[in-house]
């Protein structure tokens, strides 16, 4: 048998024949898999190929009998030869699997072992491709974990090919919240449903290793745009990780980068909000000039642009020597508009009126520029302001209609009869003491 393939394939394929005719499920499995190992043990590859093409277009042809083939065959991908002889089987394989769900995760791997090997080849748009493919989100016998890493494979490959908008609608498919489930119940609760999902790859890293490469991606997605306060919020929740909060080397470049995407994003609630929470976090003792940095954004004082740039710059330049590379060309330019907003809110919360020139003086800008900035914040809806430009004044009080100058009118003398009410018992009150002590 050995000496004569051919011969030996057509003897298999008889009993084959005579065990999938029978039902023999076993019989028709262990013909179908001999087949294959007989190739193999040959080096016959074309051969195989063909074979495993004859065996999932028998009539009648068993999922059983099929996936052992699959899966048998699937071994045999890292010995191969060459790389051409490992795609044609990897393509033989993918193309036997399509459309049968009873080995669409083995499919799946299949391409991801495809789209591999074309991005080592330098075709990243081919890889991409192949990848999107496969929605592995429908497959209910895959674990989490496998799930997840395939899916953020996806996104790293559109992100290679700078393809954002198809990298954001793939991420979409992962819910952050998927990462703070607790792994052990999950494990009691595959063993009650008869171990129908199927235990992930030894390669498959675990759901927190996966949370950090999830929020790396998210990092690269939103710095394409400057979106810093979406790149703070993913440097916070790995900042979150336990392996990370408890390495020393690891937390202080996370943190380092927490401070500087949330003193780069634009004033708002959700801005004000993880400032005032980052402030208490102890950890920022281990690098005070970022603690500073932050309560000078804090603090309702003008900041000098000049000051703030000669203290920080050096820590600015010392950024690219920790972890996610240096801060991009552009973010100097936005710290110094973020100083520029910060002291025009400042001024609003102080000044009800103010002349553009004050304003300019002590913003350190020429009147074009400060005029420019406060506009822009009044487009933003950041700030409320009115400019009257023939006298040069600004003014930060909002305008009111008749029903609110009434109701403050009304307000107002509410709170003046409530004085004169309390003071006239005070009056009474110290009157009628000095008439008890008189007559004593």
């Amino acid at each position: 048998m050995e000496g004569n393939l051919d011969a030996a394939i057509e003897s298999l394929l008889n009993v084959e024949k005579q065990c999938r005719l029978s039902g023999d499920v076993a019989g028709t499995r262990k013909a179908a898999v001999d087949i294959v190992e007989l190739c193999f043990k040959d080096a016959a590859w074309k051969t195989l190929n063909d074979q495993i093409v004859v065996l999932s277009k028998r009539r009648g042809q068993l999922k059983q009998a099929i996936t052992a083939v699959v899966q048998k065959a699937m071994e045999y991908i890292d010995v191969t030869p060459d790389v051409d002889t490992r795609i044609e089987l990897i393509k033989t394989l993918s193309s036997v699997a399509a459309g049968k769900i009873y080995v669409e995760i083995e499919r799946a791997r299949l391409i991801k072992r495809l789209a591999k090997i074309k991005e080592e080849q330098g075709k990243i748009d081919e890889a991409a491709d192949l990848m999107q493919e496969v929605a592995v989100e429908t497959f209910g016998s895959m674990a989490k974990t496998e799930k997840i890493a395939f899916i953020l494979e996806q996104v790293r490959l559109c992100l290679d090919r700078q393809d954002y908008v198809r990298a954001q609608i793939l991420s979409r498919k992962i819910s952050p919240r998927v990462f703070d489930a607790d792994t052990t119940k999950e494990k009691k609760k595959l063993k009650e449903g008869d171990n129908m999902v199927q235990e992930a790859p030894a390669e498959i890293p675990s759901l927190l290793e996966l949370k950090r490469i999830y929020y790396e991606l998210m990092i690269r997605y939103y710095s394409h745009n400057n979106d810093y306060l979406e790149m703070c919020r993913c440097y916070k929740s790995i900042y979150e990780i336990p392996a990370i909060k408890e390495d020393l080397s690891k937390w202080i470049p996370v943190l380092r980068k927490i401070c500087w995407y949330l003193v780069l994003a634009p004033h708002d609630p959700m801005q004000s909000s993880l400032l005032n929470a980052t402030l208490e976090d102890k950890n920022l003792s281990e690098i005070p000039n970022f603690r500073l940095l932050l309560k000078q954004v804090v603090t309702m004082e003008v900041i000098q642009w000049t000051k703030l740039w000669e203290f920080f710059k050096d820590e600015y330049e010392n950024e690219k020597n920790f972890l996610g590379g240096a801060l991009g060309a552009k973010a100097a330019e936005d710290l110094k508009l973020r100083i520029i907003e910060h002291n025009i809110l400042v001024v609003s919360k102080y000044y009800s009126r103010i002349t553009l020139k004050r304003l300019a003086d002590l913003l350190c800008l020429s009147l074009q520029e400060a005029e420019k900035h406060l506009s822009d914040m009044v487009n933003s809806k950041a700030l409320i302001a009115k400019i009257d430009r023939p006298m040069g004044i600004i003014s930060f009080r909002t305008a009111q209609d008749s029903n609110g100058v009434l109701n403050s009118w009304a307000s107002n003398l509410e709170k003046l009869l409530d004085l004169v009410e309390k003071s006239c018992h005070q009056i009474h009150k110290e009157t009628m003491i000095h008439k008890v002590v008189l007559k004593a």
